[in-house]
């Protein structure tokens, strides 16, 4: 079974365009993504504060305990890791690798064709 790649030829414009959007698109994710980090885990914070100033700890108890801090450094581990993908990777490897990429993977699947 044979597969048929199918090449548009874009305009340096569509191009361009293309890559604004999908960098844009990225960004847009990122940004919900911290959104729902903050709101989600402030919302946790307060309820498990709460939870146990009621069940008799002083305020600083609640706050500086590792179940609290955890919750907050964990999914603070994946957001740098996604804020790296969104802002790191580009700067390192350059706004088009992933055209160029693609260039790549194109020639080379050309050159074993005619091989």
């Amino acid at each position: 079974m044979e597969l048929k790649v199918i090449v548009m030829d874009y305009s340096d414009k569509d191009r361009k365009y293309l890559q604004a959007k999908t960098r844009v698109e990225k960004l847009r994710a990122f940004y919900t993504h911290l959104t729902v980090y903050i709101v989600v885990n402030t919302a946790i914070s307060a309820f498990k504060i709460i939870r146990n100033i009621r069940n008799g700890e002083t305020f600083q108890e609640a706050v500086f305990d590792l179940e609290f801090s955890g919750i907050w450094l964990l999914w603070g581990t994946g957001l740098a890791i996604h804020a790296f993908a969104v802002f790191g990777l580009p700067r390192i490897l350059g706004d088009n690798w992933e055209e160029e990429k693609i260039k790549q993977f194109m020639e080379d699947e050309k050159k074993n064709k005619f091989n």
